[in-house]
């Protein structure tokens, strides 16, 4: 259950903060100040994570998966197969654990 925020605390601000604080809020892709405010006094920080390169491997992954599943149908129907579509996967799974790599070294930066 959802502990219930009951408690009011007041902060005094110049202008140019507030806006600083809002220009770093929406930096982040939050859109409510008191939860901002409540991460940044809590932890000391907020992330904002670029999902993009997460989403292509994940769809590079599920052609992968695919392609596979399509050269085991072929090799158990006709007992074969083509050396493009070996290298093909290949390729897709390279460009997959580059993705994945970079993604490690950028989370390790943070």
């Amino acid at each position: 259950m959802r502990e219930k925020r009951d408690e009011i605390l007041i902060l005094r601000i110049t202008k140019s903060e507030k806006s600083r604080i809002y220009e770093k809020m929406l930096g982040m892709g939050i859109r409510s100040l008191s939860a901002y405010i409540r991460k940044m006094a809590l932890d000391g920080y907020c992330l904002h994570l670029d999902l993009q390169e997460l989403r292509r491997m994940a769809y590079l992954l599920q052609m992968c998966s695919t392609n596979l599943n399509q050269y085991a149908k072929r090799a158990n129907e006709c007992g074969q197969v083509y050396a493009a579509d070996v290298e093909d996967l290949r390729t897709r799974l390279d460009e997959l654990i580059d993705i994945g790599k970079q993604i490690l070294s950028r989370l390790a930066d943070l």
